[in-house]
This record gives C-alpha cells, sequence and structure tokens, in this order.
C-alpha cells in the first residue's frame, strides 16, 4: 500500500460544519413543493432530509510524492470550479424506469442543489413546463480550493420514456441534458463495460471510451470496473476526477453509469495504533448518487439495478477482503440472486476471482462468491484490477471450455477481466491456457446486446479493431450455451522477446517497448 508525503495543502476556508449547513438548508421537508409544478413530466423529486453524512472532507491533499517531487498536474491547470456546473454524471435509481439521480459540481457561490427537469419534446421549449427540482449539497476541498458537489434525485418517472434536464451553477443553467428512462419490462439493449482507467485517463483511455461511443451507437448503461482514477501520487486527485469527467463528457451526463469501486477508490488511513487500513476516497460520495439497497456495511458502495430484464449487482472487493465485510456482503449477495426475476444475472466488481496477472487468484472472494455465482446461475461476471484481458468459463482450462463447448453442455458463469487504461501488468504463467483469451499491454472497451434469451458480447481494442467475442443462448431451463463467434478477429496480443531477471519481456504486441510489467 502506498502511502503518501504529509505536507499537504490547507485549504480553510470552508468548514465540515458549514457542511452540514449546506446540507440541511438545500434538503426540503416532505412537504416542501417543487419551485414549478408540471404534472406532465410524472416526476418529482424524493423527500430529501439531511442524511448521515459520510465522510467527504478532512482528507489530507497530497503536494509531495514518495520520493519528495512536486505532485504531477494536468497541464494548463484546467479544472477549477467555475461559475457554471461541471462534472455532470447520470446514474440510475434501483429501477431506472421510474427513477434516475444526478450530481455534479459549482463553485461555492451555487450554495443550493437545482435542476430542471422536463419530458422531451421536439420544439425549443423544453423550459415552459420543466419542473424544479432540488436535492443535497456536499463540500468538496481540493489543490482548487473549494468547491460544491449537488445531487437531486428524480423519482415518479414515466418508464421508456426521454426526458430533459438542466442543472444550475452560479451564473446560470447548464444546457438541456437528454435520457430515456428504461422500459418497463425486458426490452432489448445494449452497455458498454469498461475495466481500469485508472492511468493515463486523458493521455490514453480518452480515445478507448471515445472509440466506443463512437462505434456503437444507443448505449444505454456504462458498466465501470473499479479504479476509475488511481488516488495515489502519479495526479493530482481532483486532476484525475476531473480528467475523468472530461473523458465521458456529455455521454457521463446522458447515459446512466454504473460504477464500482476498485481499491483505488479507497484512501490510506493510518488508525490510532499505527497500522494500515483504508477509508473510501472522498469523491466518490459526492461524483455519484446511487440507489441505496445494498449490503447495510457498505451501502455507498454495494447496490443493485434492473434493467429491461437484466439485473445489475455491484460489490465492493475491497471492503470485502480489508474492512470486514465479505460475510454481510457474501449474504446480500445470495440474497438479491434469490429475489432476482430477471432473465440475466450480471455481477460487477473489481478484484478478479480469477486473475491473469497476479500469480495466485483472489482466494477470499474466489471462496466466499464464486460457490453464489454458480449456485444461483450468474452469467457474467465483470471484472478489473489484473490490467489484463481474460475471458474464463473453465477452471479446468482452455481445452476443457473448448470441449464443453464441442460437447453442447451448460456453460457459465463467463469470467471477464478487462482494462482501458494505460497501466498494464503482465500475463501470470496460466493466462495462455486456463482462459478462453487473454492478452496483454491493450487497451480495450466492451460491447454487450442483451435480447430476450439471447446475449451478445463483443471486446474491442482502442482502434476499434474485433478482439473477442461470444454468445450466449439461455435454454427454456434459464441455462446458458455459449458459442465463439464466427466474425474474424485480431490474432491474441503478447509481449515477446526473452524476459530479463524479473520476467520483464522486451517487445510489445505492437512492436514498440513492452508496458506490461510482471506483477508479483
Amino acid at each position: 500500500m502506498t502511502m503518501l508525503k504529509t505536507p499537504t495543502l490547507t485549504l480553510p476556508a470552508l468548514s465540515l460544519p458549514l457542511l452540514v449547513a449546506l446540507v440541511a438548508a438545500t434538503a426540503p421537508s416532505a412537504a416542501a413543493a417543487p419551485k414549478k409544478q408540471a404534472p406532465a413530466t410524472s416526476a418529482t423529486a424524493p423527500a430529501q432530509t439531511a442524511p448521515a453524512l459520510p465522510q467527504t472532507t478532512g482528507f489530507a491533499i497530497p503536494t509531495l510524492t514518495e520520493d519528495g517531487a512536486p505532485i504531477p498536474r494536468s497541464a494548463g491547470l484546467p479544472y477549477a470550479p467555475k461559475n457554471l456546473a461541471d462534472r455532470i454524471v447520470l446514474t440510475p435509481g434501483a429501477d431506472p424506469a421510474r427513477a434516475m439521480a444526478v450530481a455534479y459540481r459549482t463553485n461555492v457561490a451555487q450554495k443550493t442543489a437545482e435542476v430542471q427537469l422536463a419530458i422531451s419534446v421536439d420544439g425549443p421549449t423544453l423550459e415552459e413546463k420543466a419542473q424544479t427540482l432540488t436535492g443535497i449539497t456536499l463540500l468538496s476541498q481540493s489543490s482548487y480550493g473549494p468547491a460544491l458537489y449537488h445531487q437531486v434525485r428524480f423519482a415518479n418517472l414515466t418508464p421508456d420514456t426521454v426526458y430533459n434536464y438542466r442543472v444550475k451553477g452560479e451564473a446560470g443553467w447548464s444546457e438541456w441534458y437528454q435520457f430515456r428512462t428504461a422500459a418497463a419490462a425486458a426490452k432489448p439493449f445494449r452497455f458498454l463495460y469498461l475495466g481500469d482507467i485508472q492511468n493515463g485517463i486523458l493521455t490514453y483511455a480518452a480515445r478507448v471510451v471515445r472509440q466506443a461511443f463512437i462505434a456503437n451507437g444507443d448505449i444505454s448503461l456504462v458498466a465501470h470496473a473499479g479504479d476509475l482514477v488511481a488516488q495515489r501520487d502519479d495526479l493530482d486527485h481532483d486532476d484525475e476526477w476531473g480528467e475523468w469527467n472530461q473523458v465521458g463528457g456529455y455521454n457521463y451526463a446522458s447515459i446512466p453509469q454504473l460504477p464500482a469501486t476498485g481499491n483505488h477508490e479507497y484512501a490510506d488511513l493510518i488508525l490510532p495504533n499505527g497500522q494500515e487500513s483504508r477509508i473510501l476516497g472522498p469523491y466518490w460520495h459526492k461524483q455519484f448518487a446511487l440507489p441505496k439497497n445494498g449490503a447495510d456495511a457498505v451501502k455507498a458502495t454495494t447496490y443493485f439495478v434492473d434493467y429491461q430484464g437484466v439485473r445489475f449487482i455491484v460489490l465492493d472487493g475491497t471492503a470485502a477482503i480489508e474492512l470486514g465485510s465479505m460475510k454481510e456482503q457474501t449474504a446480500w449477495l445470495d440474497q438479491t440472486l434469490a429475489s432476482s426475476r430477471a432473465k440475466w444475472n450480471v455481477v460487477l466488481f473489481h478484484q478478479p476471482v480469477f486473475t491473469c496477472a497476479r500469480p495466485k487468484d483472489t482466494g477470499a472472494i474466489k471462496a466466499a462468491w464464486k460457490p453464489v455465482f454458480e449456485a444461483r446461475g450468474v452469467d457474467l461476471v465483470l471484472q478489473g484490477h489484473d490490467h489484463c484481458y481474460s475471458r474464463l468459463t473453465a477452471e479446468a482450462g482452455r481445452a476443457a471450455s473448448a470441449q464443453a463447448r464441442t460437447d453442447g453442455s451448460v456453460q457459465g458463469p463467463v469470467y471477464l477481466v478487462s482494462v482501458t487504461g494505460a497501466k498494464m501488468y503482465g500475463l501470470n504463467n496460466r493466462a495462455r491456457t486456463q482462459t478462453d483469451r487473454t492478452a496483454e499491454a491493450t487497451e480495450l472497451y466492451q460491447i454487450i446486446d442483451v435480447d430476450g434469451e439471447n446475449l451478445r458480447f463483443r471486446t474491442y481494442t482502442a482502434s476499434g479493431k474485433l478482439y473477442d467475442g461470444f454468445n450466449l443462448q439461455k435454454d427454456a431451463n434459464g441455462r446458458n450455451r455459449l458459442s465463439e463467434i464466427a466474425d474474424a478477429k485480431i490474432a491474441e496480443r503478447f509481449c515477446t522477446g526473452t524476459p530479463d531477471a524479473s520476467g520483464q519481456y522486451p517487445t510489445g504486441p505492437d512492436g514498440g517497448t513492452c508496458v506490461a510489467e510482471p506483477k508479483d
């Protein structure tokens, strides 16, 4: 665990008591009415009383790396809070046919959370029937100074309906953003799955994420498998979140995001007894207004969403492994799968059951969650953390998996690991024979199409080349059969040459330096 140097930037302008006062002032009572009524929207903000606040202030703002050098910054220092809103992110409610939420940032002059919401129309008259909704406000302190994050939840929405919203900053309203609620029943849709963005966020990961949106229209959801940022000392932490938001831009404001926490969403914490521990970093609570239906011990980071015939279940591997919530998360996982009436069940978390880089599998997660996945018939397990790519359907290995497909045997769950950002690890000694397909030193994104009894999974490289793919088909008993795609794929990508003493290969799959470092 990397511990940062202690010199910090002190920001006394706003304090935690002011944060509490701001939230109390901006949270309407159950009887509070919106400023402008518009029954046609069928949308209301749920009563939002001041919650038990997570810790979002009081975190050190490192100014030096471990080596005593200044913390790197984004070029031009572009992410200071302004008089117009930014970092606008849409998230789904537990039932996204009827509920959504938005989080955004402003300067401290915009002390209230205000959003206008309207059913979409085809002429420039949205404001005529827009409803003004309010929410909660949270203080943020960073290297740029103080800022405020605002969250507003939309309830009582109409299923399968296009809405527009805009958010308020000191200088005025943002542009109108547009989203569609989910259908109330199963209906075909497409979602995007991204592995760790984390490093080289704007430099390298941006092109991958944007390629996904450019090449694949009508994406309905985006699933992030953790480590959205690094939160260490390779870039100022607020700059990281500025870059992460710039990467997604209006897509993140218009398409619901389903993020899972990774270990890098947690900050290092020294306990009074001197031991190292973890605490959820200051941005998670502020940047994402997520459903509150998760395991009690980790409601901020576990949740589920039912979207058009798919139940997405989000777990927190770091809290399970390091902070003592494994038992509670496992019980909640089992209950949430048992209660699912969805045709497809997808589980999203960070640390992989089967690793493609680290020498050993993630033992605690494998022991606790893998039996539940298998007993409850989970279809896909989407993961990150290992900074390589793998698709695994049989622990016994690639040959056993291929034989099962030849025999027409039921297969599942399918375990995926992927990476989107620039940080890469080399493959372990099992990856080339245990997984159905693998890659190293390769930035990727995944497109998944769900249509009735069929699920279509495709993996693409940063430049849009098809790298991997498979189809799942459910039988009348809900069991899956996997078939490989017939489409032409590029060759598997590995580093080559004679490795050095550390196991580092010299030549990358594109002919340059191999950037995939061995992982102990």
